[in-house]
């Protein structure tokens, strides 16, 4: 067993760690216990309900990451082609160009999907949000901004999900590349 570890973050991040690559289900108590380093009486002193708690504080902890990482970066001030790539590569690498599972796609089915509804909901939309704004940064309408951003997190969603099935992340690098190319795209004039 790992030395006992102090900080909670450090903690979070090691359930987090689990959680994604196990998945919620799949994820017993004794392995979050081996990865965090506390034994079971000291998580549920932490984490009262138990494997729901420890998923809130990884949801929390994950959404705090991800709005330093990938959505703040999409809403400053600055060239909306250069803020879009920037989230490409983090996406590349926060996923391991695809190695690495999506928490978030494994907790927004099944038996989680109620439970984190709240958390995942909030994440999912400060995402899409992000990403529109910078498209209406770009002179992409406020409607058409939102349908290329959810189009965007479904077509990255799915990508991941496709890679996890196939073993392809080849799948995944090329949603990637083609996204910036199409969230830019000019909009096309409607022919009479």
């Amino acid at each position: 067993m790992p030395p006992a570890l102090h900080s909670r973050e450090e903690v979070v991040d090691r359930l987090m760690l689990v959680l994604r690559r196990q998945g919620y289900a799949r994820a017993s108590l004794s392995e979050l216990s081996k990865a965090t380093g506390l034994g079971k009486s000291s998580l549920y002193h932490h984490f009262p309900d138990g494997k729901d708690d420890m998923t809130r504080a990884v949801l929390d902890r994950l959404a705090g990451q991800l709005r330093v990482a990938l959505f703040d970066p999409l809403r400053v001030a600055g060239d909306p082609k250069r803020r879009i790539s920037t989230m490409v590569a983090t996406l590349g690498a926060f996923y391991h160009g695809g190695r690495e599972a999506c928490l978030l796609g494994g907790l927004v089915v099944g038996e989680t999907r109620e439970r984190f509804h709240q958390q995942l909901a909030a994440i999912f939309e400060e995402w899409i949000e992000a990403i529109a704004k910078a498209l209406r940064d770009a002179g992409v309408s406020r409607g058409l901004a939102r349908v290329r951003a959810e189009d965007a997190v479904i077509r990255i969603q799915g990508a991941l999900t496709l890679v996890g099935a196939l073993d392809e992340r080849a799948v995944f690098m090329r949603t990637l590349r083609q996204l910036p190319g199409d969230l830019l795209a000019p909009v096309q004039a409607r022919r009479s």
